[in-house]
Parts: C-alpha cells; structure tokens; sequence
C-alpha cells in the first residue's frame, strides 16, 4: 500500500525529540516491507543544506482566513523513501521546530493549520484511487489532516480506497489554542464544541485527529491504558474511552544498525553476549570522559532531558541518600534551568563521583550505553522511551520506574527472575527508588547473576522491523474501517 506520513519533524532534516527519530526509522522499515512511503514535513531553517529538489509543479496558495500563503514542495530522496518538505520561509525559516529559548512560538497554531492544510491538499493530488493508500499522521501539529480527509470523504469518491491512523506520542501536548484560531481551519463552526475540536473553550488539534481519524494508535501498551485514566488522559481520557475499539498500541522501535554493541562505531570497544571483554574496556573509557574514580563500584546513567516528568524532581530529593550508596553517576542532557543549576552544584561538591554532560551529544550516548553498568529512569510518565531499549542492547541494566513504556520494555526482577532484564518500582518516591536502586547494586556484585541479567536484555528484540509489522497490520484495520463507515 501506500503510506503518506505527515509529521512536524523527520530525520535527517529536523529532529526535536523521539519523534524526529521514529519518522525517519519507521517509514524506513515499512519500506523493507514492500510498502511505498512519502513523509512529509516542514521545511525548516537550515534544511537547504540537505540535497533538496524544488518542485515548483506543486506550489499552491493556503487560505487562512487571516492570510493566504504560498506553499512550497521540495523533495529528498532518503535511502529507501521520499520525503517532501512544505516551506514557507515566514512560518518555518527560524531556529527551533516549536519554539526558542523563551518559548513556544506565538504563531504555533497558524504554522502548523498551514502545514496540516498544505499536506492535505497535496496528498489530495497524489492519491490514486486503485491503490489503497493510508495517511499517517502524529502528534497535535498534524490532527487536523485525518479531519480534512474524514469531511473530503463525503464529496470525493478519490478517497474511498484511503484510510488514516492518528498517533498521539505525548498527550501531555495537545496543541491548545484560543477559540478564534479555529478560523484558520475552514471548518464549519458546528463543529466547534464539546462533541468536536471545543476543549474548554480552546481549539484542540489532538483532540481532531482522535476525533478524525479511522484507526488511534500510541507507543505503549502501558501508555494506552493510563491515558484513559484522568492522570495521563488530560481531558481527553473520555474521548478515549469512546473510541477505545479503534485505540491501538505499537512500541517504538530500536535500529541495530545504529546501536549495537558489536558494530557500533562510537565506542571504544566492540563487544557482544559471548564476550563481553569490550564492555570493561567501555567502562574504563567512560570512567575517563567523566573524570570518575576507579573502582569497583556501579556507573550509574542518566540520558535524558532534564525535567520534571522525566523523574529529576526525584532525582534531586533522593540525592542526599543517593551520594551515600556504593555507587558513582553519570548525567548527561539539556532541560529546566532548576535541574540544570542542581546537577552543576552536585557535580562540583562531589568531583569523582558525579559526572556531567550538560548537552545532547549522540555520540556521548553510545559511549554511555556501553560503559555504564546501570541506566536510571525514574519518569513520572513515559509514554515509550528509547533510552531504556538502548541500554538492555548494551547490557547496561535499566533501573526504570515502572510507567508506559518503561513498564513494558523491562521485565522485572522481583516479578520474573528468570526471564527479567532489570528492575522496576511502582511509587514515584524517593524511598522506593532509592530501595530498588539499592536492590541491583546488592546484585551486581553477584557476578553470575549480574552477567545473566545483562545476556537476557541484549537478546531482547525491539527492532523497527517488528514495530513496522504490527503498523501494516493497523493500516490494514483502518482500511477496512473506512471502507465499512458511512460517510
């Protein structure tokens, strides 16, 4: 079939998070399943660096309301699929996707109403009508395209052999608007209200494609089942519940092409589960890029952006009784000034022990997979996570709280010890990470059940190869879903 994925970011081009990545890994491995994939996405400042083809045959004016834009098509061939990039300098040509320094752009809601519309009539021009085709698209800066297409369906036969999946990656960021945004669309107003895109008298974007879409998907099975609840669903957790029949979940993927152990050319040795000489020599690199003491206490790691949700509020009250175990940590990322200014005073109060990478460097990350011997997560929510995946590869066993994704990547040690990969604790307590953080160090220094508990992660298979598979079969649903609705 054919696949379009319209999405705010996409590697190589654009990346702001996990997303950027999934963009570019997923419709890569759907391609090796024999499926044709276009993704769309903007283009944005600094992307002319890329090897871009202009396509002027497809330039086409955007009507607003406030303003009529042209919409610009560029096209990037990336190993086994296209992307088209969607420009229009005045909305896109800046630093950052989403926002700067001082925050999320003022103009987020004509940017991306722009951009779903500019997509929207595009794939109109591209779509055959004897191939069945899926529209796939994530996240609130895409909602409103599986709308578009769900309304088109009453006037265009074109669209009867087309399906659309709407992915929700963090619902914590709906895409909120003020009410007189909803102009922009070009939508009826009787659709603003509580049955429709209305949420707490604000425009939703997510709440459109949740609404618009045939098929919803998310990126845990954990995840799916707390966004119903009214702690992860955020308002939404209704609309959710009344189309849970369609609600479905793939875990994100991992590419072993990029990390693995054993071909990673990061790091400072080569390793795999029947010799695991190279991870000692990881160790000692690691132990060096951070200034830490030698010995034979734990590397503890955090990769993560620094901020509340992702656990450090925790972090810093567990830190008194962290400094008092056996053990020495590692953080590297970037996030909340607050977070920012405690790691610098810890790491300076406690030189040896506490090491300190205040950025996102990719390459640091493969060198802190390989030589770290535990990966800490303690978010307060996670809808999937990368990091603890990449971390069980590299035999580095995550220390997760046990939320979203964290929860269904890791099997538990005290649940299941003969197929565990790590460990897990339910509270988001100081106390129960600091106990659970307590139990894996007591065990680490029991070198065969360690070493068994390392084997078992860097087998498990989070390849992008099994996430594509579980998609196809989704489209599939979709399909058929359309193709049974009355429109």
């Amino acid at each position: 079939m054919r696949v379009f994925f319209v999405t705010p970011e996409a590697m190589p081009c654009s990346r702001a998070g996990g997303l950027g990545d999934i963009s570019y890994h997923l419709p890569r491995a759907l391609s090796s399943l024999g499926h044709e994939v276009t993704v769309l996405v903007p283009k944005y400042q600094g992307d002319d660096k890329f090897p871009i083809s202009y396509l002027p045959e497809y330039d086409r004016r955007v009507d607003l309301s406030i303003s009529n834009r042209l919409a610009q098509y560029y096209s990037l061939d990336v190993e086994s699929h296209r992307l088209i990039l969607v420009g229009c300098d005045d909305l896109f040509s800046r630093p950052g996707i989403y926002g700067n320094e001082f925050g999320d752009y003022d103009d987020n809601a004509e940017r991306f109403i722009f951009f779903s519309k500019a997509c929207f009539s595009l794939i109109l021009d591209l779509i055959d009508p004897r191939v069945p085709t899926i529209i796939h698209s994530h996240d609130w800066p895409t909602g409103l395209v599986p709308m578009f297409i769900k309304l088109a369906h009453f006037s265009d036969p074109k669209l009867n052999n087309t399906g659309t999946v709407f992915t929700f990656h963090n619902l914590a960021n709906q895409g909120t608007f003020p009410y007189y945004d909803f102009t922009m669309t070009g939508l009826d107003w009787s659709l603003f209200n509580f049955r429709g895109l209305e949420f707490h008298g604000q425009l939703n974007l997510t709440k459109a494609g949740l609404l618009g879409a045939d098929s919803i998907t998310t990126v845990s099975h954990k995840y799916a089942r707390e966004t119903l609840g009214q702690e992860f669903g955020h308002g939404l957790e209704g609309v959710l519940k009344e189309r849970q029949d369609c609600l479905r979940s793939v875990l994100n993927g991992v590419d072993y092409s990029l990390w693995d152990p054993l071909k990673d050319k990061f790091i400072a040795a080569n390793y795999e589960p029947s010799d695991l000489t190279g991870k000692k020599i990881c160790r000692q690199n690691l132990i060096s890029l951070f200034g830490l003491e030698p010995g034979p206490d734990p590397i503890v790691a955090m990769v993560s952006r620094l901020l509340s949700r992702k656990g450090f509020d925790l972090i810093a009250r567990a830190m008194p009784s962290l400094l008092n175990m056996p053990m020495n940590l590692v953080f590297m990322g970037t996030g909340e000034d607050q977070y920012i200014s405690f790691l610098k005073e810890t790491a300076l109060a406690n030189p040896g022990r506490v090491g300190l990478k205040l950025a996102y460097d990719p390459a640091l990350t493969h060198h802190i997979m390989a030589g770290a011997d535990i990966f800490l997560a303690p978010s307060r929510f996670e809808p999937c996570g990368l990091e603890q995946m990449y971390a069980l590869k590299y035999g580095t066993v995550p220390v997760v709280r046990a939320t979203g994704g964290l929860d269904d990547t890791v099997l538990d040690v005290l649940a299941s010890p003969e197929q565990s990969t790590g460990y897990k604790f339910q509270q988001y307590t100081p106390e129960d990470l600091v106990g659970t953080l307590s139990k894996a160090i007591e065990v680490f220094r029991q070198t065969g059940k360690w070493r068994a508990l390392m084997l078992r992660g860097m087998i498990a298979d989070f390849s992008w190869e099994r996430a594509a598979s579980s998609y196809a079969a989704i489209y599939q649903q979709a399909l058929d879903l359309a193709s049974r609705q009355v429109r």
